[in-house]
C-alpha cells in the first residue's frame, strides 16, 4: 500500500493510514493507527522510555503523585492507545479523559512543557516509526502539550 491515494483521486491526498468510514457513523474500513504502528507494544515502549527520562527529571517528577511512575505510564499508555484507536479502557476505568482538568492540579509552564516534550521526542524517536507515522505521532504529542500549558510562572 502506498502512503498517499494516487494523483488522479480527487481532492488532496490523504495518508494512507487514515481509516475510512463506509458511512458517516460507520466502521472504519481500514487499519486504525494503533494498528498501524504495532499496537499496545509500540505504545509501551514509547511510554516506558518517555517515563525513564520522566524519573530524573527535576522538574516532571515532582509532578506525580506515585513514588513509583509505574500507575503513571499505565494510565498514558491506555491513554494513547485509545486516543489511536485501540481499546477503550482507559475511558472503561477513568471515563473521559478530560486533558486539561486533569492537569490543572500541576503547575504545567512553558519549560514544564518543553522538559515533556524533550522526553518524549527521546521516546519517539526510540520507536523507529515511518516518517508518515513519526510525523502524525509528534505532531499531536506538540499540540498536546502546549494546551496543557496552564500557567506562565516559573
Amino acid at each position: 500500500m502506498s502512503e498517499y491515494l494516487p494523483p488522479e483521486a480527487s481532492g488532496p491526498p490523504q495518508p494512507a493510514n487514515v481509516p475510512l468510514r463506509g458511512t458517516e457513523h460507520g466502521a472504519a474500513l481500514g487499519p486504525s493507527f494503533y494498528e498501524t504502528v504495532g499496537g499496545r507494544p509500540m505504545f509501551e515502549k514509547l511510554v516506558a522510555e518517555f517515563y525513564r527520562g520522566v524519573a530524573s527529571d527535576p522538574v516532571l517528577k515532582p509532578m506525580y503523585p506515585e513514588d513509583d511512575l509505574g500507575p503513571a505510564a499505565e494510565r498514558l499508555t491506555m491513554f494513547l492507545e485509545q486516543y489511536w484507536g485501540g481499546p477503550g479502557t482507559y475511558s472503561e476505568q477513568r471515563g473521559h479523559p478530560r486533558l486539561r482538568m486533569r492537569h490543572q492540579p500541576f503547575k504545567v509552564n512553558p519549560d514544564a512543557r518543553d522538559r515533556w516534550l524533550a522526553h518524549m521526542r527521546v521516546a519517539v524517536d526510540s520507536l523507529d516509526l515511518p516518517p508518515l507515522a513519526e510525523e502524525t505521532l509528534w505532531d499531536y504529542l506538540q499540540r498536546a502539550a502546549y494546551a496543557m500549558v496552564n500557567t506562565f510562572d516559573e
